[in-house]
């Protein structure tokens, strides 16, 4: 048995507070010792232990009374809900980060120049080492009418669009990025297969899911629109895509077409909560 003065050493928690946790039902003693002194056992401490995960997450303490007394989970899933739930404020941190490093670095779209010819150059010539001349000359065909001066011309158009370049810039973060991220996917017929996939689990999930279990869904669309549009960063990306779901009626209807009514608002809720907007 350890004593609060002895559990107030060993956990860090004032004296004071494990006498509140007591008062509101939060952490009972164990016992009280023939002084009327309170006395805490090992499960007491794993309690404590769990009340302070909670309280890192910024849980109101009337909620966690809630989720210990009430919880069907055992030790080891409450746990694994912790943790999620830990990563999520991680993920969240790491998003604001990687902003104030953007901001750090100058990303203004205000001093964007247009992309040249060079630029479009370089975008090909990338092309030209990741792809066979097959495949090279495939693309061409598919996308620039089977003249390279005429891709050319149509992916200059693209990029200096201004609302085009203003998106990518906020997405990748540098005109040098975005030259990268041009680079062709060489398996992304199996990245579409899989993104289908992750909106087809969005479909079949309850109205009354928790928040948690479409943390696993938003993390690996982050982790797989990475890949498809190579960017070291998914969030601004997936923020924009969420707020074209919610404000564009039409794309909605026609995703909602595939995958059931509802799915696309539900998808772009789950990612604006991931992110913490």
């Amino acid at each position: 048995m350890n004593t609060v003065k002895e559990i107030s050493k060993i956990t860090g928690i004032s004296i004071r507070t494990l006498r509140y946790y007591d008062e509101i039902g939060l952490l009972k003693p164990t016992e009280l010792s023939k002084a009327g002194y309170r006395l805490y056992d090992q499960k007491a401490l794993e309690r404590l232990q769990q009340i302070l995960f909670f309280r890192e997450l910024e849980i109101p303490l009337k909620d966690i009374k809630n989720i210990m007394d009430h919880s069907y989970l055992d030790k080891e899933q409450l746990l694994a809900v912790q943790k999620s739930m830990l990563e999520k404020k991680r993920n969240r941190l790491n998003g604001i980060i990687e902003l104030i490093s953007d901001v750090m670095k100058g990303v203004n779209t205000m001093n964007f120049n247009e992309f040249d010819e060079i630029d479009v150059n370089v975008i090909i010539e990338n092309m030209k080492k990741d792809l066979s001349e097959e495949q090279f000359n495939e693309f061409i065909k598919k996308y620039g009418g089977g003249s390279i001066d005429a891709y050319q011309e149509k992916l200059k158009q693209t990029l200096n669009n201004e609302s085009n370049k203003t998106a990518m810039l906020r997405w990748y973060g540098s005109k040098e990025k975005i030259i990268e991220g041009q680079k062709p996917i060489q398996d992304m017929e199996s990245l579409r297969a899989e993104l289908d996939d992750i909106y087809k689990e969005f479909s079949r999930l309850p109205e009354d899911v928790n928040e948690e279990d479409t943390y696993f869904l938003v993390a690996r669309l982050e982790f797989l629109y990475k890949q498809m549009l190579n960017m070291d960063n998914a969030r601004n990306f997936l923020l924009d895509l969420a707020n074209e779901y919610l404000q564009n009626q039409k794309l909605a209807e026609t995703q909602d077409d595939q995958y059931g009514i509802g799915t696309t608002k539900h998808v772009a809720e789950a990612i604006q909560q991931y992110y913490g907007v």
